[in-house]
């Protein structure tokens, strides 16, 4: 089955029960693959994301925060082949989602190497820049089937450019007026939640904000679906486990599953993970290299090691997996020791993704999703006029 829009998937959270459905961000071709087989083994539809510097990243630059429009191009085009190789004889509904679209050329990008769903983050704008922006990528996106989801309120926290200092919660009658002028198939909202690792101990969530815009957007007769950025769980054993290997990770708390599973009932349909899966890999290569020694010597990937043990701080695999660019971008396996490096991030990944299924509640429910191709949802667009 090709990719279809992330809309028919957000549109099947909202049957009874309702659930939410994982979204979870990859930098590497066999992260994809991961993240679909676990999908698969749950009968669970899929959203994998692609950040925009991620594009960069798998575009070849491995100093991927300077990464160009060509780069993200290759990119964006790399992971899109590895989700359609993995998945175009899947049985589940599968969405491919830019995820902080920093520009309309990054949604560009995105587009044209393959991805059926697209975010664009405008929200460090001012309202009415924000509204325009966004409505710019709709009027593009939409005509070719592609979803559209948008930002409104600003996450404290870091994530790739993605920063800021402290939080701007969204505002109910905001979000409504920007949903009616925009158009967007789903909105990311400020309610709590927060970028990276380090969001607090016993962080609560101000699931009214949720609330209130669902019962708003009833009123109004619109629709969109609600997104939870910033919303990695952070588990405090993978942590202690990499500090247990050498690593120095300080201050790493994330949102409480109880916190997320009560946002689901009031109208959060989409839950954004990538900080989990960082951690999980990193976690595992550092294993891997404590337990099988004589792997630090490898011609092949005695790099990663190299720098796994230079940046004790760090659990971002793009730091330490440039040394193995031709795996990263295309998937490539020369030798035994490269695919021992590959069945431990796909372990971590599976670990985290397959968690996080069963507990948002997403499984089984593959059959749900009415598999729309990007045809059929253009036209969907176009006699809604949106």
């Amino acid at each position: 089955m090709p990719l279809i829009p992330l809309r028919p998937i957000l549109e099947a959270t909202q049957g009874n029960p309702c659930y939410a459905q994982g979204a979870f961000n990859v930098n590497a071709v066999c992260q994809a693959k991961a993240v679909i087989e676990v999908h698969e083994q749950f009968r669970s539809p899929a959203i994998l994301q692609g950040a925009d510097l991620a594009n960069a990243f798998m575009g070849g630059r491995t100093d991927f925060a300077n990464g160009t429009t060509e780069d993200k191009i290759a990119g964006a085009r790399n992971i899109g082949d590895a989700v359609k190789k993995y998945g175009a004889d899947s049985p589940i509904p599968i969405a491919l989602h830019l995820d902080h679209g920093r520009n309309f050329e990054s949604v560009r990008a995105a587009v044209d190497g393959g991805y059926t769903s697209v975010m664009i983050d405008g929200s460090s704008l001012p309202f009415e820049q924000n509204v325009e922006l966004t409505r710019e990528v709709v009027k593009y996106a939409h005509p070719l089937g592609v979803s559209v989801e948008g930002e409104l309120g600003v996450l404290a926290g870091v994530e790739d450019h993605v920063h800021a200092a402290s939080s701007t919660y969204t505002n109910p009658l905001d979000a409504v007026e920007f949903i009616r002028r925009t158009k967007v198939d789903a909105l990311a909202i400020s309610y709590g939640t927060m970028h990276g690792a380090s969001k607090g101990k016993d962080v609560k969530l101000r699931k009214e904000i949720a609330v209130a815009i669902r019962e708003c957007l009833l009123h109004e007769g619109l629709t969109a679906y609600l997104v939870s950025h910033g919303s990695s769980t952070v588990p405090q054993y993978i942590v202690e486990e990499i500090n247990a290997l050498g690593g120095r990770i300080q201050n790493a708390y994330g949102i409480a599953l109880s916190e997320l599973k009560a946002a689901i009932p009031c109208g959060i349909s989409k839950i954004n993970v990538d900080t989990d899966i960082r951690l999980a890999v990193t976690r595992n290569l550092k294993e891997l290299f404590a337990n099988l020694p004589a792997l630090r010597q490898s011609a092949s990937i005695g790099g990663v090691y190299e720098l796994l043990e230079s940046k004790p701080e760090q659990f971002d695999p793009r730091a330490f997996l440039p040394p193995l660019m031709r795996t990263v971008m295309y998937g490539e396996v020369p030798d035994n020791d490269v695919a021992q490096v590959c069945s431990c991030i796909e372990r971590g990944v599976k670990e985290v993704v397959g968690t996080l299924i069963v507990e948002f509640g997403s499984v089984g429910k593959a059959p749900r999703v009415e598999m729309k191709t990007l045809e059929q949802m253009a036209d969907f667009y176009r006699r809604e006029g949106i």
